[in-house]
């Protein structure tokens, strides 16, 4: 494999809605680069991307595919991402490594959803965009509809390059307003032949090119008089003012394809080579902030932005060369680990193929194999450098459900099946939670969760469930109370005996504890000896006061009530999840001489403390989230109508790039199949964020019934 210079290098994600056909794109540019001597399709599951077993049932992209062609005497690094919202991990991923987006937009359906989420992506990333209206060669295809709804989206930054004579199956020809030539396909495998532009174009051509050089020219100062002076702009002039506003975000390109029939597929390449930005133009940023240039002259680094598992090749660690030469065989150390790594081959990647390497050069992508303990976001750097690159960052899950093998014996290959997972796809999060004894995996969305079941059953081949995860409700209180309680038990010998005597408050922020209280109108006044002071992992607080006069407990059996207090407030007495934000006095008490030891101050002091937090206005708190939609307007009653239902309070609308933002605060009780439901109402055009916010008190009617059936489940176990 030929070793490119930096600069001879471009570096561009695939980006579309489902079925806007970028896998047939990608397999169009490897073939044109001579990758590959024959075009697979989708239907025929032969395409170089889409090549797990998984995509070629759903005829659709799952994961982020690695490619390359070579074109011009320059390598194109190509990632084909999946189009679902569900997957968009894989293009947060990509985003990292590729320096241009090339967004294509389905002819017969305009801007969908998912085009607007990734490009939302695009602009959060930095990375500047290029656009391509495929299949315009399908019966249904709509040039004039695509348009008008790219400019709706994308506004004025939208510049026409090519327009097509016609559309549908007669599809043979566009007319490029850049080069101002006409480009005619005289078969399906891009054999062209440049014309000039026909007389009945000639005038919609020039209003077009006038257009095009004005945006150009606006980008650069010596353009811009240059434009003035003539007029116009020479070919040349027109891409140097493009590759301006590309990189700074100001101009998005429009282009026509076909990727099934090869028409345009060359000028898109041609156009990515001339004007899209090379790696040498860009910086790549450290964790502490600072930045690395992208210079093949400078220190061996590279960024590990994917792992995978293939067959005969066992772990597979993806990368950009982000600094300085690398060669098979060489050393680099991880900084956050010190271990050393050697690189005992590099690979260029197609699909499947992979393309041995003696070297690659600062911006190339590529891969290599069996790193000791290289994970995905992790860094390796020659040369001494300590280099962290910033990670990936990748968004909250959507969806949660929790996980169990059908057979107990395979819970422990099931957990490491899970991990594995994870490693590959940091979106799919898994957790054990001690507090509701189960497992719970979190994603993007329920189709994400069953690619991962179909995986675990088919390629594992092991059998699980999948069920609604409990929810993590906390029990606290409202007003004070006190309770007494004796734990005594006698059987031949030492018996047992403790008597404990507690009062208990809520822990209200910003208010300290009183001595004086009023119990059933008398007055209990109390002696604060000692005090300890417990942050729970759970949240909230425990304050613990030792109140004990005149001896009436040892002190040596203090630390044996808290343990009891402890383990109840582990076990909530109402429904047995975690108690919070409790005060709690122990002022009274007796021991025998014989019979006290740990244990019975213990059973007593967790006794006394049930016995007090029911008489203390218990009250059942529920998480609640901070969710966030993007809804087309057309559907945004219906979504609102939805969220009432889920007992949540909308507390905003606003809209932003002809989608609605809806903002509500929602119980996670009541957003379980959340995604399911919202993609079923919108036709799959929303997409909405969730994020934890804080814990509340759920309504009356509900901890009546949460507390019914827990003691119904508290009686059949």
């Amino acid at each position: 494999m030929k070793v490119y210079p930096t600069q001879n290098i471009r570096n561009i994600v695939l980006l579309g809605g489902t079925k806007s056909g970028k896998t047939t794109l990608a397999e169009t540019m490897l073939f044109e680069g001579k990758v590959i001597d024959r075009r697979g399709t989708v239907e025929a599951k032969t395409t170089v991307s889409d090549n797990a077993e998984i995509e070629q049932i759903y005829q659709r992209s799952i994961y982020p595919t690695l490619l390359y062609t070579e074109f011009m005497d320059h390598k194109l690094n190509i990632i084909d991402t999946p189009g679902s919202d569900d997957f968009i991990g894989g293009v947060i991923s990509a985003f990292k490594v590729a320096d241009t987006g090339v967004m294509i937009v389905n002819a017969q359906q305009g801007v969908e959803v998912g085009t607007e989420i990734f490009a939302r992506q695009a602009e959060k990333c930095k990375k500047p965009l290029i656009l391509g209206v495929n299949q315009l060669d399908h019966e249904k295809a709509n040039w004039e509809g695509a348009l008008e709804s790219i400019r709706q989206t994308f506004g004025k930054k939208v510049v026409v390059i090519q327009y097509p004579v016609e559309t549908g199956p007669g599809f043979n020809s566009f007319i490029d307003v850049l080069k101002m030539k006409m480009y005619h396909f005289k078969d399906d495998n891009g054999t062209r032949v440049e014309m000039e532009i026909p007389a009945e174009h000639a005038d919609q051509a020039a209003e077009l090119h006038q257009i095009l050089a004005e945006m150009a020219a606006e980008n650069d100062e010596k353009l811009m008089e240059l434009f003035f002076d003539k007029g116009q702009l020479e070919e040349e002039e027109i891409r140097a003012g493009l590759r301006i506003g590309l990189a700074n975000y100001e101009i998005m390109p429009l282009f026509c394809l076909s990727g099934k029939k090869d028409i345009g597929v060359k000028r898109l390449m041609e156009f990515v080579i001339n004007v899209a930005p090379s790696p040498d133009k860009t910086v790549q940023k450290l964790k502490d902030g600072t930045t690395v240039p992208c210079d093949a002259a400078g220190q061996p680094s590279v960024f590990i932005y994917k792992t995978a598992v293939e067959q005969h090749l066992g772990e597979v660690s993806f990368f950009r060369v982000m600094s300085g030469k690398i060669t098979e065989g060489m050393d680099l150390v991880n900084p956050e680990t010190g271990s050393k790594e050697r690189l005992s081959a590099i690979y260029a990647v197609a699909g499947k193929k992979k393309e041995k390497c003696t070297e690659m050069l600062a911006g190339d992508i590529g891969c290599t194999v069996k790193l000791k303990s290289v994970k995905t976001n992790q860094t390796l750097n020659g040369g001494n450098k300590e280099w962290v690159f910033e990670p990936i960052v990748f968004p909250p899950s959507k969806y949660r459900t929790a996980i169990k093998a059908k057979v107990e014996k395979d819970e422990e290959k099931l957990g490491e099946i899970l991990n594995r997972a994870h490693a590959e796809d940091p979106t799919i999060k898994i957790e054990y939670s001690k507090e509701l004894k189960q497992t719970i995996l979190s994603g993007q969305g329920e189709h994400h969760i069953n690619i991962l079941k179909w995986h675990i059953n088919n390629t594992h081949k092991l059998e699980i469930d999948l069920f609604p995860p409990k929810i993590p409700y906390r029990e606290t209180i409202t007003k004070v109370a006190i309770a007494d309680y004796r734990h005594r038990k006698q059987s031949g010998g030492a018996g047992q005996f403790g008597e404990v005597h507690i009062l208990i408050e809520p822990v209200v922020e910003g208010v300290a504890a009183n001595n004086k209280f009023k119990i059933d109108g008398k007055e209990l006044v109390l002696n604060l000896k000692g005090k300890e002071e417990f942050t729970m992992d759970w949240g909230g607080k425990l304050e613990y006061y030792n109140c004990i006069v005149g001896g009436a407990i040892d002190a040596r059996f203090m630390p044996a009530i808290l343990k009891g207090i402890m383990e109840k407030m582990e076990e909530g007495p109402l429904t047995g999840s975690y108690a919070r934000d409790i005060r709690v006095f122990v002022y009274d008490g007796k021991m025998h001489p014989v019979d006290s030891n740990e244990i019975s101050f213990k059973l007593a002091g967790r006794n006394a403390f049930k016995e007090a937090f029911k008489k203390a206005g218990p009250k059942i708190m529920e998480p609640i989230y901070n969710v966030e939609v993007l809804v087309p307007s057309d559907c945004m009653g219906d979504v609102m109508s939805d969220l009432q239902n889920r007992r949540a309070m909308i507390e905003g609308m606003s809209s932003d790039k002809g989608f609605e933002v809806l903002r509500a605060r929602v119980p996670l009780a009541e957003l379980n199949k959340y995604s399911t439901t919202l993609s079923s109402l919108t036709s799959g055009r929303a997409t909405f964020t969730m994020t934890y916010a804080e814990y509340q008190q759920v309504p009356a009617e509900v901890q009546d019934k949460l507390l019914k059936e827990y003691e119904a489940n508290d009686k059949e176990e």
